[in-house]
């Protein structure tokens, strides 16, 4: 099948209704993401729960939101009636940045998967209450890709590569936690603030319009520029736990960049990890918080 383009408009999922899937992956901080989509989903939609549906087993080294094992991930796409053969779109209310997530994961298995630019806010007609039951599916356990996904040692030993962090400004610099009126109340969530050394920081939402979109391809390539990234070859992308850091790959996949690596783990697991350093570092922009 031939792969999506990273983001696709609502205009675009009206003309192939009838041949794609669509999934709700809202999540918060502080309140279950099912309970949003039992208030209002797009007709038609299926929840696919970060937590439950996208995480592996949680341990001491893990960090927060671990990969699910190619069964686990199985598993749970078969449950929600995915098979692999129609293309998926995925939505949520936080501009696609906790959507991401499902995203990456079904195109690093060559199943063609897009986020919905703009989220939930750009369906025009009444939201749907009906809880979406679909008919169990057979999604064949596949491998993750070789090389697409770092671990802790990977990223502490590696001899090259740039990192990127995709969390706001204000993470990255590790100043005091905030409240984001999207996910919700930001706990502390890790025991060290800062970034990891040498990363370089692209907040993931610098690459959204004010509404929620996904901003023209030349503006998120000079984002990435900026940054001193013009090929996502050898970029490892990082986040809070691995999730928002999926918005800055497929964002460098829709630049025309190329295709990156994810660590994880992330800052969940590396600062977990107290033999290894941290840096706390200034930075130019003032963004609301997000763990993610």
């Amino acid at each position: 099948m031939p792969q999506l383009d990273p983001f696709v408009t609502w205009r675009w999922c009206e003309t192939h209704r009838a041949s794609i899937s669509i999934a709700d992956a809202r999540w918060y901080w502080d309140r279950p993401g099912a309970d949003a989509y039992r208030a209002g989903h797009i007709p038609g939609a299926v929840f696919i729960d970060l937590d439950a549906d996208l995480t592996g087993d949680v341990g001491e080294a893990t960090g927060r939101q671990p990969f699910p094992e190619p069964e686990q991930f199985a598993a749970a796409m078969s449950d929600s009636g995915i098979d692999g053969t129609r293309p998926v779109v995925a939505y949520d209310d936080a501009g696609g940045v906790i959507a991401a997530r499902l995203v990456w994961m079904l195109r690093l298995l060559d199943v063609p998967a897009a986020v919905l630019s703009g989220g939930i806010g750009q369906y025009p007609g009444a939201l749907e209450t009906r809880v979406i039951r679909p008919e169990p599916a057979r999604f064949t356990p596949r491998p993750w890709p070789s090389g697409a996904l770092w671990s802790t040692t990977d990223v502490a030993t590696r001899t090259a590569g740039t990192l990127v962090d995709a969390r706001p400004a204000n993470r990255f610099r590790g100043d005091e936690p905030e409240v984001d009126s999207r996910l919700g109340k930001v706990p502390e969530a890790d025991p060290r603030r800062g970034h990891i050394p040498e990363a370089v920081n692209v907040p993931c939402r610098d690459h959204l319009e004010k509404s929620g979109m996904i901003a023209p391809r030349e503006h998120v390539r000079q984002t990435f520029a900026a940054a001193g990234i013009q090929d996502a070859t050898n970029v490892i992308s990082y986040c809070g736990a691995g999730v928002t850091a999926c918005h800055n790959l497929l964002a460098m996949e829709y630049a025309g960049l190329g295709r990156g690596a994810l660590y994880p783990g992330s800052w969940s697991a590396w600062s977990r990890t107290l033999h290894l350093p941290t840096e706390l570092g200034p930075a130019d922009r003032d963004d609301p918080a997000d763990v993610n």
